[in-house]
């Protein structure tokens, strides 16, 4: 849950919603962010970095004074938290795992001080794109690979923001059956059991280039058959907020029967 009050001085631990609250008018609040935080390029150069999501530079951040730390909690370690909680400062930690509930996040930052036009803007055409693509029909669904991670491999799984999204975008997850962890671990063999028609490669967390999708493309599955493996941009599956609607625009197609 939020914190109450609105935060005027913001150090955002999350990329993406370091770039929803310059989208939505309130990047002069955010004093500091992570060395992960890219978009909008610009705006985030020249700002002090804290140190990355997983490693952040404690010392650093309560240097900033900030009157909030916005922080994730599948991002960010629990100990980093408490022990910028223990200093006195309100930690907000989201944790959206649905594209709705990652739309709903966007309207709570809007919250923060957003203007009435910004809101208009950024907040309602991804609501808008949320709920057409959750009245559209995806019968039948596609079944789709999408890894996160090589040597090991490790694949989308279920409950997760990503898995939803594939759902949402008429995919259908072909590991999000294995509930042995988030993001489980899985060998050639089990993607070629797995049969998916179509494999997306994002270029991050683990930046997936021409040499793995020939490697994939080598596996007897039918997105190879049929040439359905795309290398797409990582935010598109990974981040919420204003890319939301992009990310919902671009990956139906590519799921699409």
């Amino acid at each position: 849950m939020r914190p109450s009050r609105t935060g005027e001085r913001i150090v955002s631990l999350v990329p993406s919603l370091t770039e929803a609250l310059f989208s939505l008018g309130l990047g002069d609040r955010v004093v500091a962010v992570t060395e992960w935080c890219v978009h909008p390029a610009e705006a985030v150069a020249a700002l002090p970095k804290v140190g990355g999501t997983k490693n952040p530079d404690i010392a650093a951040i309560l240097a900033q004074r900030p009157d909030l730390v916005i922080a994730n909690r599948e991002e960010n370690r629990r100990r980093d938290v408490e022990r910028i909680r223990a200093a006195g400062v309100p930690v907000w930690v989201t944790y959206p795992r649905t594209v709705r509930e990652g739309a709903e996040l966007l309207r709570e930052v809007a919250e923060l001080g957003a203007s009435p036009e910004a809101f208009a803007n950024v907040v309602v055409p991804v609501l808008a794109s949320v709920a057409e693509a959750e009245s559209a029909s995806h019968a039948p669904a596609t079944p789709v690979f999408c890894p996160i991670w090589k040597d090991p491999w490790m694949a989308v799984g279920g409950n997760t923001y990503a898995d939803d999204l594939l759902g949402l975008c008429g995919g259908a997850n072909v590991f999000a059956y294995r509930d042995d962890r988030r993001y489980p671990i899985v060998k050639h063999a089990e993607i070629v059991a797995a049969a998916p028609e179509v494999i997306l490669l994002p270029d991050e967390p683990y930046a997936f280039g021409p040499r793995d999708a020939l490697e994939l493309g080598a596996l007897d599955v039918p997105a190879a058959r049929a040439g359905r493996i795309h290398r797409i941009d990582g935010t598109l599956v990974s981040w919420y907020g204003p890319r939301i609607k992009q990310a919902i625009e671009r990956l139906r197609p590519l799921l699409a029967p």
